[in-house]
């Protein structure tokens, strides 16, 4: 089997998806190859930029190599500056390139101009006319090798983000004109959205053999050879680029868990998808980080679980894993525990990404957050103090919030400045199969039938336009805040913020 991680993402760690497919394939004695088409095609745009017409983009052209060099050592993010300057530049030339096929790309997205990710019709347009897509010399040149050369019984394509879609459907429009028996299958955190919306009706039958929801191990075991076993297996890195990423070193990801072990917030994606809980033992986890480090000697271990679970963190503390590692964290009283975080931090812990979302408690309650804000205080000080960073998630907008609850959660994190690390401000996006959707006032939102999100009348008539002027003229501008939101590493934000976290 070739399993693919396609365009455009960012590209500073190995796809972790195919490779706990791979992990499952192999397990079971099964050919598997993986192809992250992703970081080779970004680096395939970058070996032949357009020429710089402008002092920055001659700049940039001339210095690219440098850059990309240094993107790979410790010594770039000891130098915030430096840093800034160097993703700039090479984002700089990705941005030009794109500019020369009509179209937005950058390190960290693409979007075509007149075409839609979010419409069916335009997704089987780009596979009608596959040669028009900006990686289309890239892997129109690369696939029929690799299949030359391995020979799959099926071709799956890995569809996570919305800046995925579009090379997705080229690349599928061409396998399917070149090799119109090999079959195709897809999935993903994208792909499951779409299957998951209780209005799917696949518009895209003929053109991909198989659409897969949730985990697609067995799915897949079973399409290749009908015989599955349940048997946890390890995810595999083998085959990938380890050493080729945009880090300082290796960022290891792995998932512990699947879903939400609380999944009681309203409006949560997990929750509108119907998304269930599934944790590996921690035992477990720690054995399948140990074997993965002596397999790949990773810099730093990045846990992709909504939440990681209190017994995982138990268990890192009790047996740490002999690797600095980040990842998010749901705020409960276990990280209120001054001994607890200081014994985290000695497990490698550097950072935590916490959802606070707002800093209002009649939010959080209309939330079903399940915290309060003397337990927020405590668990950001107690963390500040152990010395692990914070990564912390603000969403504005949502049903229950007005300017005036708004108002509160710029008081909260000014009040609370020193204890927070990084922020990440968002406005709320209604999942469009949200039990809560249909108890306010829907409209199209962004349009398109594959729409993840309904656009709504808010119940206290705070529009997004009304939000972003806040955040934008009051909330960014208070001299604590914008320095906390300086510190971001511009593009792979959370994904680099560990690396300038270091103590």
């Amino acid at each position: 089997m070739l399993l693919i991680h396609p365009p455009a993402a960012k590209a500073c760690e190995p796809p972790a998806g195919i490779a706990r497919l791979a992990g499952a394939i192999r397990g079971h004695g099964l050919p598997c190859t993986l192809l992250d088409a992703n970081l080779e095609g970004q680096m395939f745009l970058l070996a032949d930029p357009p020429p710089g017409a402008d002092t920055w983009s001659i700049r940039a052209g001339k210095n690219l190599n440098d850059n990309l060099a240094a993107l790979r050592t410790q010594e770039l993010y000891r130098n915030p500056s430096r840093y800034r300057r160097a993703v700039a530049d090479v984002n700089r030339m990705l941005e030009q390139t794109g500019r020369s096929h009509h179209l937005s790309l950058s390190l960290a997205n693409y979007q075509e101009q007149g075409l839609s990710p979010l419409s069916s019709a335009d997704l089987l347009q780009i596979a009608e006319n596959p040669e028009a897509n900006i990686f289309f010399p890239y892997f129109s040149a690369r696939l029929p090798c690799l299949i030359e050369e391995t020979r799959p019984a099926l071709i799956g394509i890995s569809l996570n983000y919305l800046s995925q879609a579009a090379t997705t459907f080229a690349m599928i429009g061409f396998l399917k004109k070149r090799y119109p028996g090999l079959p195709i299958a897809i999935g993903g955190g994208l792909a499951t959205s779409w299957l998951r919306n209780p209005a799917w009706r696949d518009p895209f039958a003929g053109l991909i053999d198989h659409c897969l929801a949730g985990p697609g191990e067995e799915a897949l075991i079973r399409l290749l050879s009908g015989d599955f076993s349940p048997h946890h297996q390890t995810p595999s890195y083998s085959g990938l680029p380890l050493t080729d990423y945009l880090a300082p070193g290796l960022i290891l990801p792995y998932a512990a868990s699947s879903g939400c072990y609380w999944n009681n917030c309203l409006f949560c994606p997990e929750k509108a998808e119907g998304n269930p809980y599934r944790q590996i033992p921690p035992a477990t986890v720690l054995a399948d980080i140990a074997s993965l480090k002596a397999a790949t000697s990773p810099a730093l271990l990045h846990f992709l679980d909504n939440a990681v679970s209190p017994a995982l963190m138990q268990a890192l503390a009790a047996d740490p894993p002999g690797l600095d590692w980040y990842g998010f964290a749901r705020i409960s009283p276990q990280l209120a525990e001054a001994d607890f975080c200081r014994a985290l931090r000695r497990s490698g812990c550097r950072m935590l990404k916490l959802g606070l979302e707002s800093g209002d408690q009649s939010v959080l309650d209309a939330m079903n957050k399940g915290q309060d804000l003397a337990l927020i205080e405590n668990v950001l000080h107690t963390l500040a103090e152990a010395g692990i960073a914070t990564y912390i998630y603000l969403l504005f907008g949502t049903p229950s919030e007005s300017l005036a609850e708004a108002r509160r959660t710029f008081d909260f994190v000014v009040r609370h400045h020193s204890a927070i690390t990084f922020l990440n401000l968002a406005v709320f996006n209604m999942p469009i199969g949200s039990p809560e959707a249909p108890t306010v006032l829907r409209s199209e939102f962004y349009g398109g039938d594959l729409s993840l999100y309904t656009d709504f009348e808010h119940p206290k008539g705070w529009s997004r336009k009304e939000i972003r002027r806040f955040l934008g003229q009051e909330f960014k501008r208070h001299p604590a805040i914008a320095r906390i939101l300086h510190r971001d590493p511009p593009l792979f934000t959370s994904n680099h913020a560990a690396f300038f976290c270091q103590t």
